[in-house]
């Protein structure tokens, strides 16, 4: 399974998402406000099955982070970052 579909199967299953599958996650769709609509709660639920599942160290920069989390892309580019380190 590529990084992407991975990174949407972790979305769904942390945050409990029942009515949305992989297919319904656009790579490159905000997750936050529009787009899926997730909120500061569901991106901390997010951070931890992230950090548990890959192991990511996340900044202490509340707006890197936010930049980080934009996308499914955007998260998969900070996995792939932190795993060729």
């Amino acid at each position: 399974m590529e990084l992407e579909e991975q990174i949407k199967q972790i979305i769904i299953d942390s945050l409990e998402l029942e009515d949305i599958t992989t297919t319904d996650i656009v790579d490159e769709e905000p997750l936050f406000n529009e787009g899926l609509g997730l909120d500061s709660i569901d991106a901390l639920e997010l951070g931890m099955a992230l950090k548990k599942k890959f192991n990511l160290t996340l900044s202490k920069n509340k707006e890197e982070n936010k930049q980080h989390f934009y996308s499914v892309k955007t998260i998969a580019d900070l996995v792939r970052s932190q795993q060729n380190d």
